[in-house]
């Protein structure tokens, strides 16, 4: 299993913009399907992003054009890129592998908030 470290969330004023990052443990990462995830109060968790172990990328349509996802196979890290952040965006947010959503494995997320 894949262990995973969630950081830069923080509070940002409506249409700015923050990174997240999720590093990871192992050495196989590259072979991971990746996805960014979120979760807002009384809401179920949602994906909002993932990127497949060959690059390509899928993004929720709520975030497209504003959220980029992408890896650094040679750090261990997903990244999170969110522009014109929307007070909507506000939740936690968690990376995670599809291995680890299926066996409801999560790590502590990195709050995310939105506001004026």
């Amino acid at each position: 299993q894949v262990q995973l470290v969630e950081s830069g969330g923080g509070l940002v004023q409506p249409g700015g913009s923050l990174r997240l990052s999720c590093a990871a443990s192992g050495s196989i990462f590259s072979i991971y399907n990746m996805g960014w995830y979120r979760q807002a109060p009384g809401k179920q968790r949602e994906l909002v992003a993932a990127v497949f172990s060959g690059g390509s990328t899928n993004y929720a349509d709520s975030v497209k054009g504003r959220f980029t996802i992408s890896r650094d196979n040679a750090k261990n890290t997903v990244y999170l890129q969110m522009n014109s952040l929307k007070p909507e965006d506000t939740a936690v947010y968690y990376c995670n592998t599809e291995a680890n959503v299926v066996a409801g494995l999560w790590g502590q997320g990195t709050q995310v908030t939105v506001s004026s």
